[in-house]
């Protein structure tokens, strides 16, 4: 308990999946949890929740591929606390498109979705960080960052340029003593609702044969918990990680070993 303390963390698509695994294992080791997401009844019920059981959590409705909504959530952010120790860049996704089928529109949407959102909030959060002393980003990127897969041009496109901002930025932040740390995950298939939907429309199978088709891509013999991929947030947040930046850590499985 307590591995962060009174860090005050914002995690973008904290409603669900990866991002509401984050948000509850950072509240129950002391955060103060800014959660947002466009899913305002499950954002608004999950900060209530923590709320209620002794934990701090806000949320606010956000649009991440909007500067202006991104610019109008620091103001809250700064405003309330003073501050922003940790920023996990979450929210993301993409379809299934393979290079033929692809639209130039949901190419674009795409891209948007994980790269520009990943962009706005890191510049603001370094604008801010590097006044109050420091503090740490979080990228979720992705095994498809990592190696090709035909039928996510766009997704993996948009999460390799994530891994690459990453390490440019976190060489930014060092060159120019800032104390902020800039690092990405990569998390393997994951068991989500997200997660599961896109590899049953991807394969064509049940979720239940999507699952146990995917899991058998994986060494380790399974898929990814939730939670498996929050502890890694976890450990990037805290202090425990001081020496590690414009690095990324993969959580696959052993998915990409191979």
């Amino acid at each position: 308990m307590g591995r962060v303390s009174d860090k005050v963390c914002l995690v973008t698509g904290g409603a669900n999946g990866l991002g509401e695994a984050s948000v509850r294992l950072l509240a129950k080791e002391g955060a103060k949890v800014i959660i947002t997401d466009i899913d305002d009844a499950k954002g608004s019920a999950l900060a209530d929740e923590i709320c209620k059981s002794g934990g701090e959590a806000l949320f606010l409705s956000h649009d991440v591929t909007s500067e202006d909504v991104w610019k109008n959530v620091f103001q809250t952010v700064l405003e309330k606390y003073g501050r922003l120790d940790v920023l996990v860049n979450n929210a993301g996704g993409g379809t299934y498109n393979d290079i033929e089928t692809l639209s130039l529109e949901d190419w674009r949407k795409i891209i948007s979705f994980n790269m520009d959102s990943t962009f706005i909030g890191t510049q603001l959060a370094v604008k801010s960080m590097k006044e109050t002393g420091g503090g740490s980003i979080i990228n979720m990127s992705s095994v498809g960052g990592l190696v090709g897969s035909p039928n996510l041009v766009a997704y993996s496109a948009a999460k390799a340029g994530v891994k690459l901002f990453t390490k440019s930025v976190a060489v930014h932040c060092g060159n120019n003593n800032y104390n902020i740390r800039v690092n990405s995950v990569h998390p393997g298939l994951i068991k989500t609702v997200s997660g599961i939907d896109m590899a049953s429309k991807a394969t064509g199978m049940s979720p239940e044969e999507a699952e146990a088709a995917f899991a058998s891509l994986h060494p380790i013999g399974r898929i990814g918990k939730p939670e498996e991929i929050a502890q890694m947030v976890l450990f990037l947040a805290s202090d425990e990680s001081s020496f590690t930046t414009g690095a990324e850590f993969v959580v696959d499985g052993g998915y990409t070993a191979q």
